[in-house]
Formats: C-alpha cells, structure tokens, sequence
C-alpha cells in the first residue's frame, strides 16, 4: 500500500471516531474520551487537521479537576450509561467537590499532554499560539498535581492503579497487585463489556479485574484524596515519570513561546530524569525498572522501562538501552513493533492485553527516544515495522509481537494517528514538530 492511501486510511479511522470536539479511540469497545489516547490523536490531527488537534486536548482539558488532575476517562453524556464498564455510575464523580459538570473517571493516565499541545501548535504556529495561551494552565496544573500530591521520598511519581500506567495488566504490576484482597464474586454486579468485543484471551482476566475494581472503589470511597487509606495500589511507573518528564520539557518551551519563565519546567524536567537514573534503572540490566509500594525493583523487563529514552540519558544508558531493544527480550526486526513484555519473560503471552502484545504508541514513543539520541539505523527499523504491521493489518489496537497478527479492536484511533506523524515525519520530509 503506498503512502498516501495509507495516510487516506488513517485519517478516514480518524474522522470516523471523531464526536464532537474529540475522538473516541474506538466506536465499538470504548465509546468515551480517554486521557493518553487523545494526546496521540492530537498529535496525529496535527499532520491532518490542526483545528481537530486543538479541539481534541481542549475538549480534554476542560475536564480537569479543580485540584489539577486530568481524568483518565470523560464520559459522553450521549452515550448510554452502561456501554462501558466501569462507567459514570460506578465512579461517581458528580459527588465530589471540585469535579467538572462533566461526569469523569477518579485516575489518571501517563501525562503526555504538553508534547502533544506543542506538536498540534507547531503544525499551525499562528493560531496555535492562542490555544497555547489557553492550554498551558491547565497543563501546568496537571503537572503540579502528580509533583505535589503523588511524590514520594524517591522523587517518582507514583501510580496508584495499574490503569494510570496505561499498561493495564502488565506483568510488572503482578506483584502489587497480588497484594489487594478481592474476590472475583466483585464482578457479579457488573457486566463487562470489554468481552462483547474482544475474546476474553485477549483481555485482563476476571481475577485482575476483581482487584481492579477494588482499588477504583477504595479511592471513589476516599473521594479520591491521596492519602495512605485511599490506595491500595502504590507503584512507580518508569514510562509515566519518563513521559512527565518529557512533557515539563514540552513546558519548558511553551512557556519561553509565550514569555513565561521556563526554567522551573526544565529543573523539574532533570530532577525527574536525575531520579529515574538513581531509583529505577538497574547497570546490570541495562533497563529501567518500576518500583514497589516499597521502592523495591521489579524486576520484569516491560516496554515501559525502555520510555526514558525519550529523556537525556547518559551514553552508557542509551547503549544499554538498545542492546535490550536489539537482543531476544524485545527482538527489533522491520515486521512487527516492539512487544510490551520480554519475548522470553516467564509471564509472556503473545495475545494477552499489555503482557506482549505490541503497541504503536509505545514503539512509537521508543522510536523518539532512538531519534533523540541518533541512533537513525535502529529508529529506521523501528519505524518499518509499525509502517509494516499497519499495511498488513490494519490500525488494530495492538499485534502479535510474533506473527504481526492483528490484535484487540480495528480502526483504532492512535494507531491511525500516530501513522499520520511516521508518514509526515519521515526522513527526507521534515523534521518532527516535537524535536
């Protein structure tokens, strides 16, 4: 397929997800805004439709909290109640003080907001200038809530469900997660609809989901303040301290775009990073870990551990880096995009849900990382294989990290937008708006 039906393809995903002033990331399986899908989307809208992008993280942003948070779902009052699970009843955020008149989830997801407000702005830097006027209160309040209220004693952020991290059942939660008392008799009140759409092979299984529901239902009945009683999931996330990190970089240049003083967003940017290098990556390794409720490393090499790429890292570091992403834990080759979990991992499972499966937005943010740091022949193959598994399947949600076979739902919204940023930023185009 040639490039420009490809590009045709994506945005035809894009438009057809589209629901006034944002995108779903699926018609079938998820019918409401989500966080971390909507700041890819924004990016892919840049190359697309400048105006959408805007839409897309506004739309967003007007959800926020008043204590900064940027939920992880905002709820379609179009929508019928029950046509996702957990939905609006089950989270109930129209009970706590200080929520938007529109109905949300009580989480977070992987702040990657402020790199998608300065791509969507470059795309059309004239009226894009205004929208940056607009947008970075709210993104500087997002990041001052997780700095303020979900730092620890190591200087990371932590996450206090696994579907903060966007890696859902990732097999480096496991551990934290064996922790929480539930039972799957939790699920008897409520239907999940994931499973209309997707075989239950492919998804979480009824177990994590008991527990995932145990800890939402202790933070809604906290009203979800961030306090030692509220959580019963604690964890650090090396692609979510990774990607606030890179998007107090982001920061750092909108505010000297406005006249705001950036310094603060760059100090917090290298602290972060200074704090993953001491608390997170492990030499012998050569990965970065996630940190239990006590900062103990887990030891499982996911994809979230490769994200800090995407930081300035030392030399070493980034060689380490990609002698894991090149060797047989996650395999690179110009068919199929980087698994989310060790190919030879002892909890691998090429069809489950984030425990292998490959991902475009994770690749994706890899391949920036590799760009980052010049390392062009392996950023090539890289951006062959997710070019590849497209053409082949389709924008699937996610693809078998061995065949390539298409995975989860089709027409998914951030594969078809993230293809539109490979397509515009090839080499020998230009230059990616976010470098």
């Amino acid at each position: 397929m040639r490039d420009l039906e490809l590009r045709r393809r994506a945005v035809a995903v894009l438009d057809g997800n589209w629901e006034r002033g944002h995108t779903v990331p699926s018609r079938r399986l998820y019918p409401h805004q989500w966080s971390w899908d909507s700041a890819f989307i924004a990016i892919g809208w840049a190359h697309a439709s400048p105006g959408r992008g805007r839409r897309e993280l506004e739309s967003l942003l007007a959800a926020q909290w008043a204590d900064g948070r940027v939920p992880q779902i905002v709820f379609n009052p179009a929508v019928a109640r029950d046509a996702y699970f957990p939905g609006p009843d089950f989270w109930r955020s129209r009970d706590v003080p200080g929520t938007p008149g529109r109905e949300t989830s009580g989480i977070v997801q992987p702040p990657v907001h402020a790199v998608a407000a300065l791509e969507v702005h470059r795309a059309a830097p004239t009226l894009g200038r205004r929208f940056l006027r607009r947008a970075y209160p709210h993104l500087a309040a997002q990041h001052d809530y997780l700095l303020r209220e979900r730092s620890g004693p190591h200087g990371l952020v932590a996450i206090v469900h696994p579907w903060e991290s966007g890696q859902d059942n990732s097999p480096a939660w496991d551990a934290e997660l064996a922790r929480v008392p539930a039972d799957v008799a939790v699920l008897a009140a409520h239907r999940r609809r994931d499973l209309d759409h997707v075989d239950a092979t492919e998804r979480p299984t009824a177990a994590d989901y008991a527990r995932y529901v145990e800890i939402a239902s202790t933070y809604r009945d906290h009203d979800y303040r961030d306090e030692p009683a509220a959580h019963l999931f604690v964890a650090v996330d090396p692609l979510f301290n990774a990607l606030l990190a890179w998007s107090e970089e982001a920061l750092a240049e909108i505010a000297e775009i406005l006249g705001e003083p950036s310094e603060p967003h760059r100090e917090r940017a290298s602290a972060l990073r200074d704090a993953l290098l001491a608390r997170c990556y492990d030499p012998a390794a050569g990965h970065f870990f996630a940190l239990d409720h006590d900062g103990t490393h887990v030891a499982e090499h996911c994809i979230g551990g490769l994200a800090p790429l995407v930081l300035d890292l030392p030399t070493d570091v980034v060689d380490a880096l990609v002698a894991g992403i090149t060797g047989p834990r996650f395999a690179l080759n110009d068919r199929v995009p980087l698994p989310s979990y060790d190919l030879t991992g002892a909890a691998f499972d090429a069809t489950r849900y984030w425990r292998g499966p490959a991902w475009i937005n994770t690749s994706w943010l890899v391949l920036r990382g590799l760009e980052r740091h010049g390392r062009h022949a392996e950023a090539a193959t890289l951006r062959a294989a997710m070019l590849n598994a497209v053409r082949q399947e389709g924008f699937r949600e996610y693809f078998d990290p061995r065949t390539g076979a298409g995975r989860g739902v089709s027409d998914f919204s951030w594969s078809a937008a993230l293809t539109l940023d490979l397509l515009a930023t090839a080499p020998g185009r230009r230059s990616s708006p976010g470098r």
